[in-house]
């Protein structure tokens, strides 16, 4: 055996499930990419519809499973629909990666209680939910995968990070709560902590 043949057997995902909030672009496209690659049927979540369908027909081009789900994921009613009907498309996924985010930066003295609730909405009651929704089916099945993109705003403030540093570091906090409870299960929940990347969100 080859290593490349080993490390392809050793990282495989075939007849894995993901689902990828904010997987239309950025960050959250390029995990949707890796994970397609890696042999997983991938799920895509975000607003924009074009994007979506850019992105999942790029993966059907390189002949992987994709399909996509438009959803406002700062309503508990979309968020809910959404997950769903992400349900549908291949089953309930084995992987949940919450890369959707909300970076609005007005200075502190500003912040406005609808970007606070938005924020909050988008960053972690998504998360939560979705956790909620899926992590307790992924440990009766005796396999999960739970990958929160969070920040650095989330150890250290940044000018402007208001809001967003504090979701940041309430999802690392909400990461540890659902690792003590699904890993005896089989349930891994992590945290990513990018750097400085340039995408649409940080622009």
């Amino acid at each position: 055996m080859t290593s490349q043949t080993y490390l392809s057997e050793l990282f495989s995902l075939d007849g894995r499930v993901a689902m990828v909030t904010g997987g239309s672009s950025g960050i959250g496209r390029a995990i949707a990419m890796a994970l397609a690659c890696a042999g997983a049927s991938v799920l895509v979540v975000a607003r924009r519809e074009a994007e979506l369908a850019a992105t999942v027909s790029e993966l059907a081009a390189h002949g992987r499973r994709a399909a996509w789900v438009s959803a406002d994921l700062s309503t508990r009613d979309g968020l809910r629909a959404a997950a769903e009907e992400a349900a549908e498309a291949f089953g309930e996924p084995d992987i949940l990666v919450n890369c959707a985010g909300v970076n609005l930066r007005p200075p502190m003295g500003e912040l406005a209680e609808d970007v606070w609730d938005t924020t909050m909405a988008v960053n972690l009651d998504a998360p939560y939910l979705l956790g909620q929704r899926f992590g307790p089916g992924m440990a009766e099945r005796g396999f999960g995968r739970i990958i929160h993109i969070t920040s650095q705003q989330a150890h250290r403030a940044f000018v402007q990070s208001g809001a967003y540093g504090v979701s940041k570091g309430a999802l690392e906090s909400l990461a540890r709560s659902q690792a003590e409870a699904w890993s005896p299960y089989g349930v891994t929940c992590n945290t990513l902590v990018p750097g400085f990347v340039m995408t649409p969100l940080n622009a």
